[in-house]
């Protein structure tokens, strides 16, 4: 099964050997996405529902550059610095996400940069 890597226009460079998405077998696999920007730079830094909402607009972007759209996902996987940002980041969420939600779990841990609040990874299945 071959894959495909999905780089939407204007991403950075990835802070790690990664790419921001794969597609294969009409599945499209979003790596860990945090609140960067194209310098790999913490934008909104503070604000948990600012940064959440770059991190699901980036989401976004790579699931539609791969033929899909937000409403393809069936699962993400939340990683959060601190539980006094659940509500914020779910307030966020509930937008990007209105009608069925895609399973998920939600973890508090350490991040990579010490001002991201938020990371994010998702797996979509795209209509075939």
């Amino acid at each position: 099964m071959p894959k495909t890597v999905i780089t939407p226009p204007g991403s950075g460079i990835p802070l790690a050997p990664f790419s921001p998405g794969t597609l294969a077998d009409g599945i499209v696999y979003v790596s860990g996405t945090l609140p960067f920007d194209k310098q790999n730079n913490v934008v909104h830094i503070g604000d948990a529902a600012a940064q959440t909402r770059h991190v699901l607009e980036t989401i976004k972007s790579v699931i539609e550059t791969a033929g899909g759209t937000l409403d393809d996902v069936t699962f993400n996987s939340i990683f959060i610095t601190d539980w006094s940002n659940y509500a914020a980041v779910n307030q966020v969420y509930a937008e990007y996400f209105p009608g069925d939600k895609p399973a998920r779990y939600c973890i508090q841990c350490g991040l990579v940069k010490p001002d991201a609040l938020i990371e994010i990874a998702s797996i979509a299945h795209l209509a075939q």
